[in-house]
Formats: C-alpha cells, structure tokens, sequence
C-alpha cells in the first residue's frame, strides 16, 4: 500500500487496499485472489466513487484529446476481450455502466437493470487494468490523485 494513504481513514484505506489488491489479482489473472479483493471492495461504501474517479482519470490520461462514442466502444470490448478467458462472467452491460458512470452520464432511473454494487466491484478493478495498460504508472498514483480529487471536491461542497 503506498505511504500517501497513512493519512487517510481506515475506511479509505481499506478501499485502496483492497483495489490495488484487486488490480494485481486481475493482472495476474489470479481468480481466488480477485474474488477476495472484490468481495471487500464491494463490502467497502464508497469505493464506487473512489474506482469511478480512478476511471475517469485514465480515461482523461489515455484519451487527452477526449472522447467519442468510437473510443467507448473500443474501451469496452477491448476489456471485455481482454477479460472474458479469465472472467467468463464480464458483463459488457456493467463494464458500460462503470464508463457512463466515470464520465457522469449515467442516470440509474433510466436504467431496466442497474447493477448492483457487488458486481461494479466484480468489474471496476477488470477496467482500470484495461485502462493502465496505456499508461506508464501504477494503479496507487491513480488512487492518490482520486482521493485528492474527493477531498478537494468534498471541501469546496
């Protein structure tokens, strides 16, 4: 765990904690562990904003000049691809829900299905790894910038 989140809260260090968990069990394509880290992501309130911020800031990295409907599409399959031998449960329709919800236009009343928070759980760390493939850095310099990026925004609200 990286010495920036000693400062945090316990709760907010039990979600960093359990994502990077979460992100090396996925890069590793290691099962057993990334049910266990998931299952406390999803026990974590709050890691949905957390993941949705850590997201949104790959998303801004990876595509600086922003995005269309083009680039969605090709973030989705190419996750969904990419974790389908390992995760034959990836859902696409929850993979789009974590890309809507990272760019602030999902709205769950228009949603037949939402998913529930387990599964965002199940998949959020499936994206990120998909996302840091076109960066240089590791998923703590994303989870710092997303906590500064809470609290920045809590203070001014």
């Amino acid at each position: 765990m990286s010495v920036t989140w000693r400062h945090l809260p316990a709760s907010a260090r039990e979600i960093a904690g359990a994502a990077s968990d979460a992100v090396e069990a996925a890069k590793a394509q290691d099962s057993e562990a990334y049910e266990v880290a998931t299952t406390r992501l999803a026990a974590a309130e709050r890691s949905g904003l957390v993941l949705g911020a850590v997201v949104r800031l790959l998303l801004e990295e990876t595509h600086p000049d922003g995005l269309d409907s083009d680039d969605i599409r090709q973030v989705l399959a190419r996750c969904v691809r990419s974790s389908a031998p390992w995760r034959p449960d990836v859902d696409p329709h929850v993979v789009l829900v974590l890309l809507a919800g990272a760019l602030g236009v999902y709205d769950l009343g228009e949603d037949n299905s939402p998913p529930d928070p387990a599964a965002l759980a199940r998949h959020a760390p499936l994206l990120v790894v998909d996302l840091l493939a076109g960066t240089a850095r590791q998923v703590d310099a994303y989870l710092s910038a997303a906590f500064a990026e809470i609290e920045r925004t809590e203070r001014h609200d």
